[in-house]
């Protein structure tokens, strides 16, 4: 089995298949991609039918990138043929007392970046899409691109895209220890030890197990989500046509997501960084039920026919830096080494960063803007600094 390859990426969800798929373009078979579990697995963050994808975002350094989202996906879609974009449109919504924190910080980064967007008050919001019951004072901003990208369809397709231009996939693989050798990379595993000139880790959750053997760690909070499934009695009124993706911002302790009907005869809603703080060692796979009982009385309060007897409850997991910000790049000390995390909303832009990602791993340069993602911000070098997870 070939041992040396030009690049090396740990980690086969989201974020890594699209970095080998993009790899594949410029170096076909001096591909590897590692990934410790089975592919298509449920344990990090990167499965399910459906994820939201928006041009909406709550600061300029995103909706810089939003509109080149879908020009990757879309680019991913003529090649294999496989649709992977949905849209429904896209509300963010929030409940007001003074002045709109959220909402006004969406809409003032899409105005930044000429993303063509409405301002709703809540009887607005309820004349387009009578599914909701809101207060006086909620106040939405609507975005019609936004909409869903399935997710487990397009790490297959990023997959299979890529071992048609020879990559090689290797799963249950898991790494035992990483070390730079002069400008490149050894990776070593129970079965063999690759060499790489440089080396993509997109391992989620696992990010600073891997980093640890280069004696690099990132500040991450790791936490247990899930996302409920409801047989709502009529389907018909919450499909992508007559629905949109939501977001309500209501702060740390109180804001949630649900998407249309789509891969499951079901609506799907869950609690943004509403469960508790684990390891992936410690991590369940058994549903939180205060989680799910805050997703019931939102849901009764503000959209009830959402609401339905229980298909199923999905966990998984968030990892998040203090900021809450994406982590992009090279690392300060040993530049042959590559890393993205997330912070539990980065799988929208996956194949856009997994472009990124190649781009760096090939040219050393990106043509995009990601100076807010870099690895020595005060966030991420700072002990003191406070996180905040609300965005």
């Amino acid at each position: 089995m070939k041992k040396d390859f030009e690049y090396v990426v740990v980690g086969c969800g989201g974020i890594g298949s699209a970095a080998a798929y993009w790899l594949s373009r410029e170096a076909g078979g001096e591909v590897l991609v590692l990934e410790q579990f089975y592919l298509g697995h449920d344990r990090g963050g990167s499965e399910d039918h459906s994820r939201i994808i928006r041009l909406s975002y709550h600061a300029p350094h995103y909706t810089a990138l939003t509109p080149h989202t879908y020009e990757a996906w879309a680019e991913v879609e003529r090649e294999s043929g496989a649709r992977l974009v949905v849209k429904s449109g896209g509300l963010d919504l929030e409940p007001v007392e003074n002045e709109p924190k959220f909402v006004n910080q969406y809409a003032g980064a899409m105005r930044a970046a000429g993303i063509p967007h409405e301002e709703l008050w809540a009887d607005e919001v309820m004349r387009r899409f009578p599914q909701f019951r809101l207060d006086d004072g909620v106040r939405a901003v609507y975005q019609e691109d936004a909409g869903i990208v399935d997710a487990g369809r397009a790490n297959s397709t990023h997959v299979a895209l890529a071992c048609a231009r020879g990559a090689t996939v290797l799963d249950d693989t898991p790494v035992r220890g990483v070390r730079t050798v002069g400008d490149g990379v050894e990776i070593y595993t129970d079965g063999a030890t690759f060499s790489a000139r440089r080396l993509v880790v997109a391992a989620g959750a696992w990010t600073n197990k891997v980093l640890a053997h280069v004696g690099m760690e990132i500040p991450i909070t790791c936490t247990q989500e899930q996302v409920t499934y409801f047989r709502a009695p009529d389907l018909e009124a919450f499909s992508p046509e007559r629905f949109p993706v939501w977001i309500w911002h209501g702060g740390p302790e109180y804001s949630f997501y649900g998407v249309p009907v789509y891969g499951e005869p079901a609506t799907k809603a869950g609690q943004d960084v509403g469960g508790d703080i684990v390891t992936v060692d410690t991590r369940t796979f058994e549903p939180n039920e205060r989680v799910r009982e805050n997703l019931r009385g939102f849901l009764n309060r503000y959209i009830p026919g959402f609401l339905g007897p229980e298909l199923y409850s999905k966990t998984c997991l968030y990892d998040m830096p203090p900021d809450r910000e994406f982590v992009l790049g090279a690392l300060p000390e040993q530049p042959q080494i590559l890393v993205f995390n997330g912070a539990g909303h980065g799988f929208k832009f996956a194949s856009l960063v997994g472009k990124i990602l190649g781009e760096l791993a090939v040219h050393a340069k990106t043509e995009y803007p990601i100076e807010a993602f870099r690895l020595d911000r005060p966030a991420l070098t700072d002990p003191s600094y406070e996180p905040v997870f609300a965005m």
